[in-house]
């Protein structure tokens, strides 16, 4: 029983002691300082962005590379190689990875 009762008093004094802290720390930040960190946080980018994938399409070696095909599982991606037209399909998931070229 001596032990429960160190402990949820150990546990009383703990939150005790952190709401002064937080308040403080609360007060201190400004209206412009929370704005600031409103205005610094993006969205992460759950598929594969158009402009990744005609990025990715000219390193493969695609001149005047265009999307031609974008749906929820892949983004096609066409345009001209050295031997003519060419496509590259890519998969609509982060880091766009090459299905079909």
């Amino acid at each position: 029983m001596t032990h429960f009762l160190t402990k949820a008093s150990l546990a009383a004094l703990l939150a005790l002691c952190t709401i002064p802290a937080t308040v403080s720390t609360a007060a201190a930040a400004g209206p412009q300082t929370s704005f600031d960190v409103e205005a610094q946080y993006h969205r992460p980018i759950r598929g594969c962005s158009p402009m990744h994938a005609v990025r990715k399409a000219r390193d493969f070696g695609l001149r005047d590379a265009r999307i031609t095909r974008m749906s929820p599982r892949v983004v096609v991606v066409a345009g001209r190689e050295r031997r003519g037209w060419d496509r590259i399909t890519f998969a609509n998931v982060r880091g766009c990875p090459l299905i079909r070229r």
